[in-house]
């Protein structure tokens, strides 16, 4: 077996360690109302809060893999969530949930970012790239999956508390794994990336004419001067290509429409229409189960077909199905709210092999740090999405308003995707000197 499968094995369980706490606010947000009185608006900004340094942390965490390697960031951002989770059973005022799950917890899923999946699959492999960055991207649905419902259910007993230390342990559980096995980049094991053959062996194939593959060179940890200027540096280049900017507007969408406003609100609205918590926690759960089918079946196609035109299909889709939400929330679980769970679960992250991929055929070997700024504006439109749908159920008893708001930014994220133009011509080239 090549290295690299071992690396995304433990890359995968790093994802889902660090997935826990993405599944908690839902589920945790109504015993913290009820036990401390705290307003939805409140706990909403905590979690805006969390998903803007998860969003801006990533770029620099990518840059920060290059400059001190891939495995000394990833434990220090599992070490950072473990402890975020283990502090939050002490707060007892509005401001120290803000600090826990806003500021500690959100440098640590910052830095394990989808970022991250960008980084490894990069510099690990040059052959079935789309299919690799679909499976880790799953671990975060996996993620989900495993923790939610025990999450659900300590929520409800013995407490909301035991479920913040589970969070915790899962994060902590994986640290070890990621310091034994997770290498830095190929050259630490003395191999290729995977599917890249030397000069020689790749004159000895057919000749056949294919197209040139981008290949990401193994990164050395220390080779980068400075993480947060090269961050900086691939952020001015970047905003000079009007790709840049579209992926930017459509991801900041994605992000409005899971992490923001399904992943933070399902679970209440559905208890406004009666549901219990535990059963608007399943549902969630099955919205995971699909996403793993979803997402490595979207990096499957996105290594055979045009990735701008897969974004638009997703979008549209994900529209059509907040469009509907409202008539489907009631106290009992209807074989229409299964259907809606199950697109939408196949819908949920979809997004990420085709992005990631725009990226790499634009930007090169700035990909990475470039998808790193595109998931900041993902994070950055949850984090807006998360607050004003706490804000508009609080002012109007309700969510339906942020449902339908939710599905008409989902056409416009079809129609930005389906102009993305697809030939090479637009990548600005670093300048002469530069890092790359």
């Amino acid at each position: 077996m090549h290295p690299a499968w071992i690396v995304a094995a433990v890359a995968f369980l790093a994802l889902v360690g660090a997935a826990g706490f993405r599944a908690a606010p839902g589920v945790l947000m109504v015993p913290l109302q009820q036990e401390f009185g705290w307003s939805t608006t409140v706990l909403s900004a905590a979690v805006s809060i969390n998903l803007v340094l998860f969003g801006l942390t990533a770029p620099f965490a990518a840059a920060l893999m290059e400059r001190f390697g891939i495995r000394k960031v990833t434990a220090t951002a599992l070490v950072l969530i473990g402890a975020g989770s283990a502090l939050t059973v002490l707060v007892n005022q509005s401001w120290q949930i803000l600090l826990t799950w806003g500021l500690l917890i959100g440098l640590g899923t910052g830095s394990m970012a989808l970022v991250f999946a960008a980084t490894i699959t990069n510099t690990w492999f040059v052959k079935s790239r789309g299919l690799v960055i679909g499976i880790l991207t799953a671990g975060s649905a996996a993620g989900q999956l495993v923790f939610l419902p025990f999450i659900a259910m300590l929520a409800q007993n013995p407490g909301w508390r035991q479920a913040s230390l589970l969070i915790a342990a899962g994060a902590l559980a994986v640290v070890p794994l990621v310091l034994k096995f997770l290498k830095n980049s190929p050259a630490d094991v003395g191999v290729l990336p995977y599917g890249e053959t030397l000069p020689a062996e790749a004159s000895s194939q057919a000749p056949v004419a294919q197209a040139p593959v981008p290949q990401v060179p193994p990164v050395e940890p220390g080779r980068r001067s400075n993480a947060a200027v090269r961050a900086l540096q691939v952020l001015r280049r970047a905003s000079r290509v009007r790709t840049f900017w579209a992926l930017v507007a459509g991801f900041a969408i994605c992000g409005a429409t899971t992490n923001g406003l399904i992943g933070t609100h399902f679970i209440p609205s559905a208890h406004d229409h009666g549901m219990t918590e535990t059963t608007a926690a399943g549902l969630l759960a099955v919205v995971g189960i699909f996403d793993i089918v979803g997402t490595i079946a979207s990096g499957w196609l996105t290594d055979r077909f045009n990735p701008r035109i897969l974004l638009a299909v997703y979008y549209q889709f994900r529209g059509i199905g907040l469009l509907v939400l409202p008539l489907l929330l009631s106290a009992e679980v209807q074989p229409s709210m299964i259907v809606f769970v199950v697109i939408y679960g196949l819908d949920w992250v979809a997004t990420v092999p085709p992005t990631a991929a725009i990226c790499r055929e634009h930007f090169g070997a700035d990909g990475s740090v470039v998808f790193g700024w595109v998931f900041a504006a993902h994070q950055l439109g949850a984090a807006a999405a998360a607050l004003a749908a706490g804000a508009i159920r609080d002012s109007t008893g309700q969510y339906t308003y942020a449902w339908f708001g939710a599905a008409a930014m989902c056409t416009i994220a079809a129609v930005i995707s389906a102009t993305i133009r697809k030939h090479a011509g637009s990548r600005i080239p670093a300048p002469a000197g530069a890092s790359t």
